[in-house]
């Protein structure tokens, strides 16, 4: 059952006089149930509960916390089809989506379970002391990774499930040994409270302190901000767009401690089709990208909006090709109003640009909150005068650029801002011809992607999910993997430390059997 209520720590509270409904898109209704916008007050004794949790769960076990992980999985699993109903109605995304988003989540789940369970993440480091060194004594040296704190994560309006409550974040920090607060996104606020109950009831069951996560409503942008300006918060994870992660990045970089925010954020992932590809498949190509670009409505942070080509005949039949293949692909309902709206003034704002030609747009009526894909072109100069074209449009919509050479396309890569992803589509072994296009865009982008598209993101210890800014804030980290836990842990020393007061990871004897860098060298014993 749904109540409407925040969690804070393991206590349902609904303290204050502000409410809001979610809103069921597909069927252009708000939903019957009312959440409660916590307050201030509530803010406040969730961060105290966290800090408070942090004190006693920074210091368990790789094991114990493993067994945390996995019982969040089985309860998510248990949520069932009361699960997948909900998700569909706030959301309007089809039952196959939430199934397979679902699977996602509890797998990022149980990988991290495994990470933290096997131990060897901690980058334990020992350099032996040398007492008898001259001229001066060699000090005995052991360095590992600790959790940062109490985490505050912003649930995304597009992942439900894979980038919220229990999302990648969620996981990573939990995993690391940081208590998470999770401020919900509030498109799918009853999605996130069945999540939330989940987490609780594995936290109960594991025996995890109280206070070890936390969910708090709110439909505006106060919630926010008082957590991530909260001196016992010690980092922040946030999807979305540009403007609410630089928002709050302002915030935390303000404060008298400032503190991370790894926030993953716009991109128009380019795609550079080559001559040789275009002749030899272009049509094909065409079709293979119709398909990525109405993807779940366009609503990927990896969705293809920028393809670059150079001008000719080739790449003429192929817009023409991609023009006709979205046409044919029938619209589908964006996850919310406002969505919808901001995608169609996006769209509108591009294909109004001057010099740009429309290609595709869908005429006549569809239905209430459904997207009208889009394709259009400009020339490589054109694109290169007018900063308003490089813009994310989030939806099924996208630029085809006609550059008029190989210098062009290679000018309009290097002012791209950062990129989340990168593909390159080529014929044999044509691209052996571009190593300065490559290098060029292996600078703008943390994924480059051979003859493929962007849209969607393995979950494995090589995916990175991130790039230089704006995609992310901080291009050293993924948000995607295992390795993502590196963003909730700072490095550690312990400087002629008694072995019996180390850490198990740090003494002599490694009774974890994890591997570590011992006086230079990798090994288990």
């Amino acid at each position: 059952m749904i109540t409407g209520k925040n969690y804070i720590g393991n206590q349902l509270s609904s303290e204050g006089d502000i409410t809001f409904k979610t809103f069921n898109p597909e069927l252009n209704v708000s939903i019957q149930n009312n959440f409660s916008q916590a307050t201030a007050e509530e803010i406040e004794n969730a961060v105290a509960k966290a800090t408070e949790a942090f004190d006693v769960y920074k210091h368990f076990s790789g094991a114990k916390k493993a067994i945390f992980l996995r019982a969040i999985a089985d309860e998510i699993e248990a949520l069932d089809e009361k699960l997948i109903n909900v998700y569909c109605s706030e959301t309007g995304l089809p039952a196959g989506r939430a199934a397979g988003e679902r699977g996602r989540t509890v797998f990022q789940l149980r990988s991290f379970a495994d990470l933290v369970e096997e131990g060897s993440w901690v980058e334990a480091s020992i350099d032996s002391g040398i007492p008898d060194r001259t001229p001066a004594p060699k000090p005995d040296l052991r360095k590992m990774n600790i959790p940062l704190g109490p985490v505050v994560v912003f649930g995304a309006s597009n992942f439900p499930l894979a980038y919220s409550t229990a999302g990648g974040d969620t996981a990573a920090a939990l995993a690391a040994g940081c208590p998470v607060i999770v401020k919900s996104h509030p498109m799918h606020a009853g999605t996130g409270e069945l999540i939330a109950s989940a987490i609780i009831k594995a936290a109960e069951k594991t025996g995890m302190p109280n206070g070890v996560f936390s969910n708090i409503n709110a439909k505006d942008y106060d919630a926010g901000q008082q957590l991530v300006s909260h001196p016992k918060v010690k980092a922040v994870g946030f999807t979305g767009s540009i403007k609410g992660g630089r928002a709050l990045l302002d915030i935390a970089a303000k404060r008298e401690e400032p503190i991370p925010v790894f926030a993953e954020m716009g991109s128009i992932n380019p795609v550079v089709v080559l001559p040789k590809a275009l002749q030899n498949r272009g049509n094909e190509i065409a079709n293979t990208y119709a398909g990525s670009i109405t993807l779940g409505t366009g609503q990927f942070c990896t969705n293809p909006g920028l393809i670059l080509g150079i001008a000719g005949e080739e790449l003429s039949s192929f817009i023409d090709e991609l023009g006709s293949k979205i046409k044919e692909i029938n619209p589908s309902c964006m996850l919310h109003p406002n969505i919808h709206g901001a995608y169609e003034k996006g769209k509108q704002q591009a294909i109004n640009q001057n010099k740009v030609t429309i290609v595709a747009n869908l005429d006549g009526e569809i239905q209430t909150n459904y997207a009208s894909q889009g394709v259009a072109t400009v020339s490589g100069k054109t694109f290169l005068e007018n900063s308003t074209l490089h813009h994310e449009v989030f939806g099924p919509f996208s630029i085809v650029v006609a550059c008029e050479n190989l210098k062009e396309l290679e000018e309009i890569v290097t002012g791209l801002e950062g990129q989340l992803t990168g593909t390159i589509i080529s014929d044999d072994d044509e691209i052996s011809n571009y190593s300065e296009l490559v290098a060029k865009m292996q600078n703008r982008v943390g994924r480059l992607i051979f003859n493929g598209v962007p849209t969607g993101v393995e979950v494995c210890p090589s995916m990175v999910h991130g790039g230089p800014y704006p995609a992310s804030t901080d291009s050293r980290f993924t948000a995607v993997g295992v390795n993502s836990i590196k963003r909730w842990v700072r490095p550690f020393s312990f400087q002629n430390w008694p072995n019996s007061l180390l850490p198990d990871e740090l003494k002599d004897e490694n009774p974890l059997h994890i591997t570590r860098l011992v006086n230079g060298e990798l090994n288990k014993s």
